[in-house]
């Protein structure tokens, strides 16, 4: 079999199987282009998914007959002025998109440009190039692309539904819209509007939340930090969410590199890291993070599509996208989502609503009991006699007002300014219950401790100064030969949190000293749930990166435990804490460690408002 040159129509069609793989690879490769032509305005229409229509239109600066002959020939491009591939600073900058789709369907492309008179028109279908003619449009460009696919008939059967295909087209053009605050988009599929984003002016970083708002949702605004860290002229900004606002997959984790959407996995590894300690693993983020770095030192032509890109140092972006996340969500505090105290009241609503007695009444409000008087029944609730302190709790002064009001005198009421408030009761010796001057707050106390524990271990580990305990009676554990070796294996790292084991003969063996900060704890069940997950990390893992998921583990064995009764002080201690431990709005597993409901809206539930 001899060797020939195949002819240009199907070397484009072949190309288009690389470029085009539906519609939105269509619309990807066209909004770019309208993007990179200083677009302020972009209007997408999709017919039926995009098979019969796709039209692009732009108000950029538009191609003279010329241009648009050669934007439809391969490899004809006015984004490398340099014919430099590695100084990229275009989105699109092959030259394929065009003669990719005018190969396998019929393009037609009408353009005018700033301050000419005229407009002019050309057509390709099946690869078919026509001539420019002149036409009517204003300045700027559209591209229509009609009967996609009608070329390569084995292409259609691949197509999802038309719905299916216009939701892939829709995530393009929100994600270019995130990267581009800046300009206006518009979505619709012949009938009706999918998607309206007008120009967003003003600080670049409001606007950009603006938009981002606009698109993923009002929640994310309220329940996301702002990140902003800069390391060797790379640069990382964004909004990162809280963690107990995720999702249950990764579909709304939103990655740009010099403002092109990408879907890496160097840098998604990279926010699973550093949501590690405070998420559980089968939740996922919700971030949206723009990273601005020199064009050499990324490579953006690895992917035939553009959608992943390559660092030449990958450690260091990994490295700032872990340090920036965290910083950011250690500042947070101990927010939690506000959607945590709206998704309660609605549960309880529904419960309220079906319980509800049909018939009207009337009420009185009544005569705020005393500061001191309500003391007095948190403590009557949740008994002081406790024989120690939670592991690590200091008891501070509320500064309660010295007597209690007079009925002429209302009440101050100072500990109410604390952010979380001051602990009113405790309900199943589970839930701590908090009074704030405009709601209250329900708290976990397991899961909080948890957290303060935790935080305190790697506080320590970061020091190198981990307080030990050494224990009255060593306990020896017996695990079985193989989980025994694996924690014997790892006695070097799991001393540096001060937990001290060693071998004991045949699949056992023996703890001395545990960390302080967990106080009295189950030293079988802790060291069982370590060998457990050691057998789960495998040895190809460096425990190093898992000191953090080590330090949960024993934290969570150091808390304090539902069903133990607190005394007020207790609990107002573990408040306080709270309020000054990064991550304290979440356990180590990512689940809430308080909800937070308005008296507005607790008083709509009982139809007082």
């Amino acid at each position: 079999m001899s060797i020939r040159m195949l002819p240009p129509t199907l070397v484009n069609q072949i190309a288009a199987g690389e470029v085009v793989e539906r519609p939105a690879s269509a619309v990807k490769e066209l909004v770019e282009n309208a993007l990179d032509a200083g677009a302020g305005h972009i209007d997408v229409v999709l017919v039926e998914g995009g098979q019969a229509l796709i039209s692009v239109t732009d108000d950029g600066g538009g191609m003279t007959p010329g241009e648009l002959s050669l934007a439809v020939e391969r490899h004809c491009t006015s984004k490398l002025p340099d014919d430099d591939l590695v100084h990229i600073r275009h989105l699109g900058f092959r030259g394929e998109a065009l003669p990719s789709i005018g190969s396998v369907a019929r393009l037609t492309i009408t353009s005018r440009p700033r301050g000419a008179d005229s407009a002019w028109s050309l057509s390709v279908e099946g690869g078919a190039k026509g001539e420019p003619i002149p036409a009517a449009h204003p300045p700027g460009t559209r591209v229509e692309v009609r009967d996609l696919f009608y070329a390569t008939p084995a292409r259609l059967k691949f197509l999802k539904a038309p719905r299916t295909e216009l939701s892939h087209a829709a995530e393009i053009v929100e994600r270019l819209a995130m990267a581009h605050p800046g300009i206006g988009f518009s979505l619709s599929d012949g009938s009706r509007s999918i998607l309206k984003l007008a120009a967003q002016k003003g600080e670049p970083a409001a606007a950009r939340l603006t938009r981002l708002a606009a698109i993923i949702g009002r929640e994310f605004e309220a329940n996301a930090v702002r990140l902003e860290a800069e390391r060797d002229g790379v640069k990382l900004t964004g909004w990162a969410g809280l963690p107990t606002f995720n999702k249950g997959n990764s579909t709304h984790q939103y990655l740009f590199v010099n403002g092109r959407p990408v879907k890496d996995r160097l840098v998604i590894g990279a926010v699973k890291g550093a949501y590690q300690d405070v998420l559980s693993h089968d939740r996922h983020p919700v971030v949206a993070l723009f990273l601005e770095l020199d064009s050499e030192a990324v490579d953006v032509n690895v992917h035939p599509a553009k959608a992943e890109v390559r660092f030449r140092d990958a450690g260091l972006v990994r490295g700032l996208i872990v340090s920036g996340i965290r910083h950011a969500l250690a500042g947070a505090g101990h927010r939690a989502s506000s959607t945590l105290g709206v998704a309660a009241l609605g549960a309880l609503g529904g419960t309220a609503a079906a319980q509800r007695p049909a018939f009207n009444y009337q009420w009185q409000p009544q005569q705020r009991p005393s500061s001191h008087q309500v003391q007095q029944a948190a403590q009557g609730f949740a008994p002081t006699g406790l024989a120690e302190a939670l592991p690590g709790l200091s008891l501070p002064n509320l500064a309660l007002p010295p007597s209690a009001p007079t009925e002429t005198q209302p009440a101050e009421l100072p500990e109410l300014d604390y952010p979380l408030g001051a602990a009113r009761a405790q309900l199943h010796d589970t839930y701590i219950v908090a009074e704030t001057r405009d709601g209250l707050v329900i708290i976990d106390q397991h899961a909080a401790h948890e957290r303060l524990v935790m935080e305190r271990m790697k506080a320590a580990m970061a020091a190198g100064s981990v307080k030990t305990q050494t224990l009255l009676l060593p306990e020896v554990i017996d695990l079985g030969e193989a989980a025994a070796a694996r924690v014997a294996d790892a006695a070097d790292s799991l001393a540096e949190l001060g937990l001290m084991v060693e071998p004991f003969g045949p699949g056992a063996v023996v703890v001395r000293e545990t960390p302080a900060a967990l106080g009295e704890c189950d030293v079988q069940g802790l060291v069982r749930d370590l060998a457990d997950d050691l057998a789960e990390w495998g040895e190809a893992l460096s425990l190093k990166d898992k000191l953090g998921d080590i330090c949960a583990t024993m934290a969570c064995h150091g808390s304090v435990r539902a069903g133990r009764r607190l005394s007020v002080a207790e609990m107002n201690a573990l408040l306080r804490q709270m309020e000054t431990t990064p991550n304290s709005g979440q356990c180590n597993h990512g689940r809430p460690t308080h909800v937070s409901l308005r008296l507005s809206d607790v008083e709509k539930l009982f139809g007082r408002r």
